[in-house]
């Protein structure tokens, strides 16, 4: 997996800029998926780590109260169909208003973003 770029675009206001996680190599059932269909996944998994905030980011007092609730470093969900995609230095991102942030995961390991393509019973 690509490191992340060290130099990042510039996040106008309230915008979160999010990379979404890696996606396992193996599904539950053991089928090994190639690295195509984990890189589509991947963009459309709903959960990232967050690489920058804009400026003004968690600022609206009334939408926000408590202030700033996720930081660069955190890992957070979003909705599937959330965000702008982009493609910045080869490196698929998401950027996210700071109220498509829906909440924050110790790991991305704790949620199971393959449980579409398991074969086995819950």
């Amino acid at each position: 997996e690509q490191a992340n770029p060290d130099v990042l675009p510039e996040l106008p206001g309230y915008h979160v800029l999010v990379r979404p996680v890696s996606i396992k190599e193996k599904t539950k059932g053991g089928i090994l998926l190639p690295d195509s269909t984990r890189d589509d996944m991947a963009y459309l998994t709903t959960v990232g780590k967050v690489l920058g905030l804009g400026d003004l980011a968690y600022e609206d007092k009334d939408k926000f109260p408590k202030g700033e609730w996720c930081k660069k470093g955190d890992y957070v969900c979003y909705g599937k169909h959330s965000g702008q995609k982009i493609k910045y230095k080869g490196i698929r991102l998401i950027l996210l208003f700071d109220d498509q942030i829906i909440m924050r995961v110790e790991d991305p390991a704790y949620l199971d973003t393959m449980f579409n393509l398991s074969t086995e019973a819950a």
